[in-house]
Parts: structure tokens; sequence; C-alpha cells
């Protein structure tokens, strides 16, 4: 089955890469301070462990490990890498943008640049490097998810620490004989955005005495509900852009929020059994940006799917944004 083709050069994944953070931590050490049990996190959230990113590791350094692998999955010099783009919602610098730091330990002096769509950031990253490539803004776009979610999140909050973790996953996109990358159907609907929101303002910190580190909160259970709903209908939609069926696909790779939310969004679609539904939360935990190019980089190491295998990806999150496209895999 071929994905209809909308320009005349058409693009595609290349390489991935993932880093995934050396400390694991257990649901046992997230209870002793959200004042729950690691059979309740588990039955809730269907995560087992989640990495956390040591003190001195940033987004941009998981970022960078992340690059450089999916840069030698594809076997493209580093100095033809036309753009970066980095997808991320945990940064901490305001400016310059961490992409520029990135392309400049990738090695490449090509446009970078990152963008803020929280948990839908890689597939909006993705969109928008294969219409640079189609359109020949750029020859090779390295497109990165990388979040530390422990630097925005608060410990002890139980609606949020129970789910978020570090790391980083990238792809290589760049041109191909046949269509690789679907229409991105993609939205957002901030009349919700404080659903997903942090508990202050960087004015507020500095400017209100007894304003603490503004953190993530998420009113859980009015996202889930959206979630359920609504996103279904985006990623079918996006089968309907690429002119492919739900029998097609090999995968189906959802933004890795927690397990009963991927479970339900597969079911409601009325997946066949042979698509394999992503599951990489269980034990990589909610990363965010991250968590669709890890997914898939566990699907390939373990053999769940192969090159030229069609999957559909679907990221949604904070804004609330939501992007999704049918992809071939390399």
């Amino acid at each position: 089955m071929q994905i209809q083709r909308t320009t005349a050069q058409d693009a595609g994944i290349l390489g991935i890469g993932a880093y995934r953070p050396h400390r694991v931590v257990t649901n046992e050490e997230v209870a002793s301070r959200t004042g729950r049990t690691a059979e309740w996190i588990q039955r809730r959230t269907g995560i087992m462990e989640r990495r956390y990113a040591a003190a001195d590791e940033t987004v941009v350094d998981m970022a960078v490990e992340a690059a450089r692998k999916a840069v030698a999955d594809a076997g493209v010099e580093p100095g033809l890498i036309g753009a970066v783009v980095l997808a991320s919602m945990s940064g901490l610098r305001q400016s310059p943008g961490d992409a520029t730091e990135i392309a400049d330990r990738l090695g490449t002096r090509g446009a970078a640049f990152d963008l803020n769509a929280a948990c839908a950031g890689f597939c909006y990253g993705l969109a928008l490097a294969g219409s640079m490539v189609r359109d020949g803004a750029a020859r090779y776009v390295v497109v990165i998810g990388s979040d530390k979610m422990t630097d925005i999140v608060d410990p002890e909050d139980p609606s949020a620490a129970i789910l978020f973790a570090d790391g980083a996953g990238a792809m290589v996109v760049g041109p191909r004989e046949e269509c690789g990358i679907g229409p991105v159907v993609w939205g957002s609907d901030g009349g919700r955005r404080e659903l997903i929101a942090h508990s202050a303002s960087w004015l507020a910190y500095r400017d209100e005495p007894g304003t603490v580190w503004p953190t993530m909160r998420m009113a859980g259970p009015e996202v889930f509900r959206w979630a359920i709903e609504e996103m279904p209908k985006v990623a079918l939609a996006a089968l309907d852009a690429a002119g492919t069926r739900p029998s097609d696909l090999a995968a189906f790779v959802p933004h890795q929020a927690n397990l009963r939310m991927i479970e339900t969004v597969a079911q409601r679609m009325e997946l066949p059994e042979h698509v394999v539904v992503a599951r990489d939360v269980v034990h990589t935990g909610n990363t965010s940006a991250a968590s669709v190019p890890l997914a898939v980089a566990r699907l390939r190491e373990s053999g769940a799917v192969t090159s030229g295998d069609l999957a559909l990806f679907l990221g949604f999150g904070a804004g609330l944004t939501w992007g999704a496209q049918v992809v071939r895999l390399p």
C-alpha cells in the first residue's frame, strides 16, 4: 500500500536513535514521596519503572546522544544536515534555543530551532521536517524529542510525578524514492490550556514573594477523558489523509501518556489484531516529546517492526495540542 504523494519530491525517515538515562526509578521509590502505593501506581498508569537523568545531564545532552545515533543509523554525514529541530517543553533557557547547541555538537551549521508543542511536539517536528525536505529547504533534517521532565515536575505531586520521566529520541528525515511521511493531521484547543499547565509564570516566581519554583500540573481525569474521546478521531483522520486503512498498518505508536489511555484509544480505533500497539510507557514512563521516537526505537530493537512497515504516529498533550501522521519505517 502506497502513501498518497502530494508533492514532486518525496521525504521519509532514514534513521532512528534513542537515549534512555541510566537511572531506573521504581514505583516503590515514587510511592514513597507521593503518598501512593507501588501497586496503585501500576494499576492506575500501567507504568512499572521509568528513567531519570542525572543531575548534571541536560535536555541538550540527551538530545545529542539520540541524534548521533539517528545520524549514524541513517548513514548521513553531519555536514550534510540542513536543519535541526528540537521538540521540548522542559528547556530552562529562553535564549538561545537549545537546538543551536545541538547542531554545533553534531557538526552542522544548518538551520536550528526549538518548538514547544508539549507531548505532540515530535509529530509537529516530523511534519515540518518532511515539508522542508520536500520543498528543498534542507536535504537532511534531524528531528529530536528531548525532555527532562524531572526538572519541571514536583516530585511529590501524585498527579504528575507518578507518570513523567526523562529521555530523548531522534529521527533523520531525507529524500526517499516513495513517500515516507504522510500528511499531518494536527490542531490545538487553547480553551483547555489550563488542563496541563505550569503552576505559576516565571514573572511570578521572580516578582511575587512566596512563589515557589513553577512546576507542571495536570488535571489527570479531564485529560484522560479528552484523549480517549478525541484522539481516536485524529488518528483515523491521519489514516484517511494518507490514503491508508487500519489493516495496512504494522504498528500504532501513540504518545506514551499512560498504558490505560493507550489501550483505550487503540480499542476505540478497532485496530486489527496484527497491528502492534507501542507500550514503551511500561518501562520508560511518560517522556513527553521523546515518547513517540523512544517507543519506535523499542519496537525496532525488539523485532516487532521491520524496515518498510507502515506505522501511525499520534502525539497529544499540553496546549491542548495534537498531531498524527502515517510513516514508513526505515
